[in-house]
């Protein structure tokens, strides 16, 4: 197999950052009436707001709809390879505090207020943006005017937000749209970080420290390590290495294919596998660090994890035509080895970090790409679940799933469909135009419709075939 071209510096700084990804696409049209406001020549659109930092963009005509948006996961330290300075900037549409607005200015354009800001703390401020959400609410409605109708919507963690805020607040939330987002909340995608942490020092590196990292930088000095051992892992078709790594993907419920690398042939699909397990190790050190400190210990367990079971037939066959038996070897290994207890206390308070639970009683609208490598297409099914749990005939959930191509060149990557939030301007607006159709005309969006289709636009990836697969430790 030819050497894996997965880079590093790269993956260590992905997969620290839960954040809305590149877009590309046809950007939509739309319409708007014109509704009373206090124009922001007379009244503050930008400033702070109990430590965040806010921005209200006004459209020359207003339709009364109010978009409240929750930016993702941004440090709270500067990270490798460019060591940026902290993010604190407002963000009241996706790209736009990163200079990119064309979706912003799409929806300006179709009457729709934009409203955003960044939290009073960075990492995995779940509380904060859930505060920042409500105050910014609360500051134009006293100020500019009463909406009419209020959508949230949020990209990564700030999908998480966003379900949050929907569940929380029915009062004055209409609709709302989480996209590519973290809603299995902060103690299972831990838990599951834990998992594929615990599987690359089983097999990989005895040595890996999974839990109790004293600080950032002790926590990245741990991951490039453990990262080295994975790609070099990866590239060892002969001994076993290649194995264990699609292994470990299997146990994180990584997808085989990501926006640079498309699944098609065996060394891509161990590229994809790398950067999943690479990926997952960044949240589960660099990311692990910042949660142990919010809830002081370590929240996460598997004490009584059966990874048995997480391979399922087809996954078992390609682990074991690289190393024959090896499933159900690493299955031995893992079932063996030390395991981690959660501190009761720590895992308790990280409920406050994020914990939906399926309630939402307004139209929801969720879209992820199937094959997301950093947040998981599985939280959806796990959203899925929660909300069929919680059924007493008020629940309203959609959720879109996008597929990218066949085979795509690894530059300039998946055009839609892999890769964390890597979805069309076209899809996002579609987004907002359904949950818009269906809140103001009750118009419940219909995935096998033309209509559906159309409105994500013709080049979205979306496939109304396309299941989630299911949360890796409820196979």
């Amino acid at each position: 197999m030819g050497s894996l071209r997965v880079s590093l510096v790269a993956v260590v700084a992905s997969a620290t950052m839960l954040t809305a990804c590149a877009t590309t696409g046809v950007i939509g049209q739309g319409s708007a009436t014109d509704v009373a406001f206090t124009p922001c020549d007379k009244i503050a659109c930008a400033g702070t707001l109990n430590g965040a930092h806010y921005e209200i963009v006004m459209p020359a005509q207003w339709n009364g709809t109010l978009l409240l948006y929750s930016h993702g996961y941004r440090p709270s330290q500067p990270v490798p390879p460019g060591f940026d300075p902290v993010d604190t900037t407002a963000e009241p549409a996706p790209g736009w505090a990163s200079g990119s607005k064309a979706i912003g200015n799409a929806l300006l354009q179709r009457g729709f207020a934009l409203a955003g800001s960044s939290y009073a703390a960075n990492g995995w401020a779940v509380p904060e943006g859930i505060a920042a959400g409500e105050d910014l609410f609360a500051y134009f409605r006293e100020n500019l005017a009463v909406p009419q109708r209020v959508y949230a919507w949020g990209d990564s963690l700030g999908g998480l937000i966003t379900a949050e805020l929907a569940e929380r607040h029915p009062d004055w939330v209409s609709g709302s749209a989480p996209v590519c987002g973290v809603l299995a909340g902060a103690i299972p995608s831990f838990d599951l970080s834990l998992d594929v942490e615990y599987a690359v020092r089983e097999l990989l590196w005895p040595q890996f420290r999974i839990t109790g990292f004293t600080s950032y930088e002790d926590a990245l000095t741990n991951l490039e390590t453990a990262a080295k051992r994975v790609l070099a892992a990866a590239a060892d078709t002969r001994n076993g290495g290649a194995a264990k790594v699609l292994y470990i993907a299997t146990v994180g419920g990584a997808p085989l294919a990501t926006q640079r690398f498309d699944g098609s042939t065996q060394t891509s699909r161990l590229n994809a596998a790398a950067e999943g397990v690479i990926t997952a190790l960044g949240m589960g050190t660099y990311g692990r660090y910042d949660i142990e400190q919010r809830v002081d210990g370590n929240p996460s367990t598997n004490i009584d994890t059966d990874y048995s079971y997480r391979a399922d037939a087809r996954e078992r066959q390609a682990i074991d035509a690289l190393a024959p038996g090896a499933t159900a070897k690493y299955s031995a290994a893992l079932a063996a080895g030390l395991r981690t207890s959660a501190d009761v206390n720590a895992r308790s308070s990280a409920t406050a970090l994020g914990d939906p639970q399926g309630t939402a009683s307004t139209p929801m609208i969720t879209l992820h790409t199937i094959s997301d490598p950093l947040v998981i297409s599985a939280n959806e099914s796990w959203y899925q679940a929660r909300s069929d749990q919680a059924d007493s005939g008020a629940s309203q959930l959609v959720q879109l799933i996008t597929v990218p191509p066949a085979t795509y060149p690894q530059q300039p990557g998946a055009p839609y469909g892999a890769g964390h939030c890597n979805l069309t301007p076209a899809s996002r607006l579609g987004l907002i135009t359904l949950l818009d159709d269906w809140i103001r005309n009750a118009a419940e969006p219909d995935p096998s419709s033309a209509a559906l289709v159309a409105a994500l636009g013709p080049a979205s990836g979306f496939d109304p075939a396309a299941v989630a697969p299911p949360w890796p430790a409820d196979r």
